[in-house]
C-alpha cells in the first residue's frame, strides 16, 4: 500500500498539468482524485469510551490535513456496533461499514490502519491480528497482561514492520519529553527514588450496571470475546466491567500505572524492574470484584549485572479516598523534579551544613520550570479529546506517512508490560517478584507465574 502510495505521489508531481489537462479536469478537481486514492482508511476495533470520548475526536482534530478517514467498525456487541456506525457516519459524512468482529473486518482488503479500544487483555491479541492484516495500529495500554501474549505481540508487530503506536500519551507531551532530556543529559544527577501515585474516590468507576442490563449473551459472541482465557460462564459483568476481573484486567497496575511506570522507563533507559513487591486488598468496594480497590507496589530498578548500582520506585493507587490528580515525583541527590508542577527544584538536595560534616560540597539543582507552557495530562476518559492525547494520536498519523517510529513503540509497551505483569504476580502470590532475562519470564518464587 506504502508502495502505491508513493508512485500515485511521484507519478502526480510530475505529471499533473499535462494529464489533468488531457482528461479535461481542472487542477482542485484533479489534486481531489489523487487525495483520495492516497487517503489513509482507518478501522475501528472496538467502540468504546475510550475511543468514542479521546480517540475519535482527536483523530477529528488531524484527520482532513492528513488525509486519513474513517471507514469501519468492529464490535462483537451488535448495540455498540450500531452506535459506531451512527456516530461515524454523522462525524465522517459517509455510510461506515459495520462489522461483527475482526475476521468480517480484516476481510475487506481495504482498511490501512486501525485504533485498538478493546478490553485490557485483549489489546496484544488484537495488535496481532492487525500487524498479520497488514495494517498500522495504534494500540490502547495496558499491551499486554501476561508474559506469552507480550512476547507474541512484540514478535509479530517487529515481524510485520507496520507503524505501532502505545496508548501512552505521556510521550508526546512537551513536559514529559522536557523532563526526559533533562535527567538523560545528566543535569539531574542520578536518580535515587521515585514516588507515583494515582487515588480516586469514585463509587461507579469502572461499574456499568445501567449498560450491563442492555447487554444480552444473543447479541454479542462470548466466546470470541474470551480469545486465548480461560472459559468462564457467560457474565455481563466481566464484558462490561471487566477493569475489576482477573484475567481480563488487572485493574489498577494495567490501567494507571502503565502510564507512570513507563515514564520511569524512557527516563532511565531501563526496561523492566529487578524485583516487585506489593501489598493491598479490596478495602471499600465489596461489589464482587476480583481485583483490588487499593494497592502499593515497590520496585527495584537498576543494571542486572550491578546490584550495587539503581533506585527504588513506588506506586500507590486507592479508589475510595482521592482526587484523580496523579502524581509523579523524581528525586536525586541534588534536589527533585516534580510533574505535578513541571519544576525542577533544589527541595531535599545535599546544602552545606550536613554536606560540610563529610567535607561534601552542597549539591543542589536549580530553581527551573521544564517548560512554560504544560497540556494537561487528562485523568478520565470522559475528558474528550484532550491536547496531550491529540498529540499522540496526531503523532502516530504522521508516523503511518512516514514509516518513522512513533513516541510510544510497541518496545515501550513490551516494557510497561513486563512492570504490569511482574505487578500482578506479587499481588496474586504475595512473594517478591523477579524477571529472567534470558526465557523472559515473570518469576514467583522460583516458578514461572501463570494465570
Amino acid at each position: 500500500m506504502s508502495n502505491r502510495r508513493t508512485f500515485i505521489k511521484q507519478t502526480a508531481k510530475a505529471t499533473a498539468g499535462v494529464y489533468a489537462a488531457s482528461l479535461g479536469f481542472s487542477a482542485k478537481s484533479y489534486a481531489n482524485i489523487i487525495g483520495a486514492n492516497d487517503r489513509v482508511r482507518v478501522g475501528v476495533v472496538g467502540f468504546s469510551d475510550r475511543f468514542r470520548q479521546s480517540h475519535l475526536p482527536c483523530f477529528q482534530n488531524h484527520y482532513k490535513e492528513l488525509n486519513f478517514d474513517m471507514v469501519a467498525v468492529s464490535d462483537l456487541w451488535k448495540k455498540r456496533r450500531e452506535e459506531g456506525m451512527a456516530v461515524l457516519k454523522e462525524r465522517m459524512g459517509h455510510d461506515i461499514v459495520g462489522c461483527r468482529n475482526n475476521e468480517e473486518l480484516y476481510g475487506m482488503k481495504n482498511i490501512d490502519a486501525v485504533f485498538i479500544s478493546t478490553p485490557d487483555f485483549a489489546h496484544a491479541r488484537h495488535a496481532i491480528e492487525a500487524v498479520k492484516a497488514g495494517c498500522d495500529a495504534y494500540v490502547e495500554k495496558p499491551f499486554a497482561e501476561t508474559m506469552e501474549d507480550n512476547r507474541a505481540a512484540l514478535k509479530a508487530v517487529k515481524e510485520s514492520g507496520k507503524i505501532v503506536q502505545i496508548g501512552s500519551q505521556r510521550r508526546s507531551g512537551k513536559n514529559y519529553q522536557a523532563a526526559a532530556d533533562f535527567i538523560q543529559a545528566g543535569k539531574f544527577g542520578p536518580i535515587t527514588m521515585v514516588e507515583l501515585t494515582w487515588n480516586v474516590n469514585q463509587p461507579g468507576r469502572w461499574r456499568r450496571p445501567d449498560l450491563v442490563a442492555q447487554l444480552k449473551q444473543e447479541d454479542t459472541d462470548w466466546n470470541r470475546f474470551l480469545l486465548n482465557r480461560p472459559h468462564e460462564a457467560w457474565d455481563p459483568r466481566k464484558y462490561l466491567e471487566y477493569r475489576l476481573f482477573w484475567p481480563f484486567s488487572s485493574g489498577l497496575p494495567g490501567q494507571w500505572m502503565s502510564h507512570q511506570i513507563d515514564t520511569v522507563h524512557w527516563f532511565s533507559g531501563l526496561k523492566h524492574p529487578r524485583s516487585v513487591a506489593a501489598n493491598g486488598g479490596i478495602y471499600q468496594w465489596k461489589d464482587g470484584r476480583r481485583n483490588w480497590d487499593t494497592i502499593t507496589a515497590v520496585f527495584d530498578y537498576g543494571p542486572e549485572n550491578d546490584p550495587t548500582t539503581g533506585f527504588q520506585v513506588v506506586f500507590a493507587s486507592r479508589m475510595h479516598n482521592g482526587d484523580e490528580n496523579p502524581s509523579e515525583m523524581y528525586y536525586s541527590n541534588g534536589g527533585e523534579l516534580n510533574l505535578i508542577t513541571n519544576k525542577v527544584s533544589p527541595k531535599g538536595g545535599l546544602k552545606a551544613g550536613p554536606a560540610s560534616a563529610m567535607h561534601m560540597q552542597p549539591n543542589l539543582l536549580p530553581e527551573m520550570n521544564l517548560v512554560e507552557k504544560v497540556e494537561k495530562v487528562a485523568t478520565s476518559a470522559n475528558t474528550g479529546g484532550d491536547s496531550l492525547t491529540s498529540a499522540h494520536v496526531r503523532n502516530w498519523m504522521e508516523c503511518v506517512r512516514s514509516r518513522q517510529q512513533p513516541h510510544a513503540s510497541v518496545e515501550a509497551g513490551y516494557a510497561h508490560s513486563i512492570a504490569n505483569i511482574m505487578t500482578t504476580a506479587a499481588a496474586h502470590t504475595g512473594m517478591k517478584v523477579t524477571f529472567d532475562e534470558k526465557t523472559q519470564e515473570v518469576m514467583a518464587g522460583g516458578k514461572v507465574f501463570k494465570y
